[in-house]
């Protein structure tokens, strides 16, 4: 007889309207609602110079535009967060190398 496994329990975090990190997910990376869309994936097609139409359309189901607003603005945040001063240096650092 095979021993029940024991997982820890799924957990689940509101980033906003249209963002969730939740750890049953793509390994908890934030995600827009409803989709396994992660939003590194949005942020990284502006960054390419894609269109906010043209990430949408990519992905009619997940992402609007108002969705790709509130991605952009919760990366700012991060920026303007001292808590989070470190990993965006290193972050910034990453980008330029690439």
């Amino acid at each position: 007889m095979k021993a029940a496994s024991k997982s820890a329990p799924r957990k689940r975090v509101e980033l906003g309207k249209f963002i969730v990190a939740d750890s049953g997910i793509c390994h908890g990376k934030p995600t827009f609602k409803g989709s396994r869309v992660m939003v590194w994936q949005v942020l990284a097609g502006l960054q390419r110079g894609e269109t906010v139409d043209e990430l949408c359309d990519a992905w009619p189901d997940a992402v609007t535009p108002e969705a790709v607003a509130e991605a952009v603005e919760l990366a700012g945040a991060m920026f303007r967060d001292p808590r989070c001063a470190s990993y965006a240096a290193r972050a910034a650092k990453l980008a330029r190398a690439s």
